[in-house]
């Protein structure tokens, strides 16, 4: 099954910083279960680990909900990817079988290394980025005319 924790953290974190550039910068779960297309529950459950490393904050009582921690520009997307995904690896290996041959002896120490090297490469990308630098991309996309995602055909991408 596919871990889409990452992505739902990433969706309310920007919808999040949105909401603070509106000047409503609080958020109730509801609303951004309506957002994320989940429940509340859901949702409370995802800003668990967010509020934990100050990410998010959370602001009790009647009209509460969660704001972010700290200025959008701040928050790197590495930062979002750790805490929602926790020590997860990207890849699980495979169970080890018999050693046979030189793919059954040494496949599961090179799947390591290339989860390693791979993990290293998203979490690099992602460093180099902040909930500032997203919410820019995602105007420029909505300047260039971009179709909500809902609508947009599939399809393979261009080189």
């Amino acid at each position: 099954m596919l871990d889409v924790r990452f992505s739902s953290a990433l969706k309310a974190m920007l919808l999040l910083g949105h909401a603070e550039e509106q000047g409503s910068p609080v958020l109730s779960s509801t609303q951004l279960a309506r957002s994320l297309d989940t429940n509340p529950s859901l949702v409370r459950k995802l800003m668990v680990p967010l509020v934990q490393d100050s990410l998010v904050t959370s602001i009790k009582g009647r009209s509460g909900g969660v704001r972010l921690g700290r200025p959008a520009d701040r928050i790197t997307l590495e930062e979002i990817y750790r805490s929602a995904i926790g020590d997860k690896p990207l890849w699980a290996p495979r169970p080890e079988g018999p050693r046979e041959c030189l793919v059954t002896n040494h496949s599961a120490e090179y799947f390591l290394r290339l989860t390693d090297e791979t993990e290293a490469a998203v979490l690099a990308a992602l460093a180099g980025r902040t909930l500032a630098d997203s919410l820019d991309e995602l105007r420029a996309i909505d300047r260039a005319g971009g179709t909500p995602a809902p609508e947009r055909q599939l399809s393979a991408p261009s080189r």
